[in-house]
């Protein structure tokens, strides 16, 4: 018994301390997220669906491009974005009319540059200058107007109403409006610049006219061949 503890007690003390547990291997630390990209425009125009024409518009003219390096340089803007049917709606051949310069033109007719939510258009000041342009001598100008909830659009050429919001966040307003809007340019030419006045005529120097008729009368009676002249006459008078 003795002998069978004393064998328990080397086999201990040749075992030896019980090794410490590994710690498990660190995982990497995932990168920091960077900072979000500029709002995709054309992907929010998908997804509301029935933008097509808007969207191919966008591209063609090279808009999206603009409109993405606005954003992506924190500027503000609001789109009105017509559906498919309000392009359809339009006269035939209408769209095609236009030559690319105008059809840019047209894009940048539906961006204001600034953001406006719904209840902001009640403070509007009218004209509303767009990116197409200016205000004034029949330019690029719309007058936004609300009635309620309802906020309507005058071009000079339609009246179009906003339909829905296909996107809001503090830099980006995108809604939907029921018609194309048109600008005035388009249809009536800006009215041309006044006529310089004419120049007035000069005042006749009454001094000088007096001067000149009594110089030619007074060369009348002085010259010799009047003087014969008066000769002649006297004498065929006197000899009758």
């Amino acid at each position: 018994m003795f002998l069978f503890l004393f064998l328990q007690c080397i086999g201990i003390l040749a075992q030896g301390p019980a090794p410490s547990p590994v710690p498990p291997l660190a995982r990497a630390s995932a990168p920091a997220p960077g900072p979000p990209g500029p709002t995709n425009v054309t992907k929010i125009l998908e997804k509301a669906g029935q933008c097509s024409t808007f969207i191919r518009l966008l591209q063609t003219t090279q808009e999206i491009s603009q409109i993405t390096s606005l954003l992506n340089n924190s500027n503000s803007i609001t789109i009105f974005v017509p559906p498919d049917n309000a392009f359809l709606s339009m006269k035939a051949g209408t769209l095609n009319f236009f030559n690319d310069q105008q059809k840019s033109e047209l894009i940048k007719f539906h961006i204001l540059p600034q953001y406006f939510s719904l209840s902001q258009f009640q403070t509007a000041s009218n004209p509303v200058q767009t990116q197409a342009g200016g205000t004034s001598n029949r330019e690029f100008p719309i007058n936004i107007t609300t009635n309620g909830t309802s906020v309507n659009i005058t071009t000079g050429i339609v009246n179009a109403s906003i339909s829905s919001t296909i996107y809001i966040d503090n830099q980006l307003a995108i809604y939907q409006v029921d018609k194309v809007l048109l600008p005035l340019q388009f249809f009536v030419p800006p009215a041309p610049a006044p006529a310089p006045a004419p120049p007035k005529p000069k005042k006749k120097d009454d001094s000088s006219d007096s001067d000149s008729a009594s110089s030619v009368s007074s060369g009348a009676i002085n010259s010799p061949h009047s003087l014969l002249f008066f000769l002649a006459v006297f004498s065929f008078v006197y000899v009758r």
